[in-house]
């Protein structure tokens, strides 16, 4: 089995994709925090300190997704054209999912960062609220789908 990220010396390096066709890329990733429940009521009723939790949150996943390659090394920059950020509140759980989007007409997947998108949108929540409530935990990061290129179309099951 031959790795891609790796050369025939075993040093890492980035996937050569230049002579790969692009095509149109979306990616949906998520992750899950568990909060207080009346974190979660002053979040939404836009009582935290530190002011809009949630607006803020989405800038920061929309930034993660254009910084991705900035944070892991091997990954592409890409030309994004499309990043959205959505939340799933539940108060009396305690509970934000955060879902990212992102999009590219491009010759490699979008996963990384719409799965960058999703966790810095939840660790910003974390960073905003951890004054308030210490046992925030942030969980289930995971990709649920992705389409483009010759590997298709991904989908999570339920």
């Amino acid at each position: 089995m031959s790795f891609n990220h790796f050369d025939a010396r075993g040093n890492a390096i980035m996937v050569d994709v230049s002579q790969k066709t692009p095509t149109m890329r979306t990616a949906v990733a998520g992750a899950v925090l568990t909060l207080k429940p009346e974190t979660v009521q002053s979040i939404v009723s836009g009582r935290m300190a530190k002011g809009d939790v949630l607006g803020v949150a989405r800038l920061s996943g929309i930034a993660g997704a254009k910084k991705t390659p900035d944070l892991i090394p091997l990954s592409h920059p890409l030309a994004i054209h499309h990043v959205a950020i959505e939340f799933e509140v539940n108060e009396t759980e305690g509970t934000i999912g955060v879902m990212a989007t992102v999009r590219a007409f491009e010759r490699t997947g979008v996963e990384m960062e719409a799965m960058t998108a999703a966790t810095i949108a939840a660790l910003t929540v974390y960073d905003m609220c951890k004054g308030s409530d210490k046992g925030i935990v942030i969980s289930d990061v995971k990709l649920h789908y992705k389409e483009g290129g010759k590997s298709g179309v991904y989908k999570r099951e339920a």
